[in-house]
């Protein structure tokens, strides 16, 4: 068994940014292997994204974007599991900048 250097685990986190423990658990199955590590910790993403496929998003917002002439405008809804989520900041910011690029694409 390699031994796994708090650098091994901070390179996997700032290439994943996936948490440290998680980093740490995929790099000492890997034997060190930091390519093995990451195909291990897509594996765990890929079943936990899983699980979460079938969950009822029930709140979220409707995000809109017009282009300063007016003529150019794209409204998008953007759901999340919780009404905490669908109030935060980040999450508005992302509706309109999706929002943006929509109406950036020239449908």
């Amino acid at each position: 068994m390699t031994d796994v250097t708090t650098d091994d685990v901070k390179e996997l986190r700032d290439a994943t940014g996936l948490p440290i423990m998680e980093c740490k658990k995929a790099l000492t199955e890997a034997d060190g292997d930091r390519e093995k590590a990451i195909e291990i910790l897509d594996e765990q993403s890929e079943k936990a994204a899983a699980k979460k496929a079938g969950r009822d998003l029930d709140d979220g917002i409707i995000a809109s974007y017009i282009h300063n002439n007016g003529k150019v405008g794209a409204m998008i809804e953007l759901l999340s599991e919780t009404d905490f989520v669908a109030r935060n900041e980040d999450f508005q910011e992302l509706g309109y900048e999706i929002a943006m690029h929509v109406a950036a694409m020239n449908p």
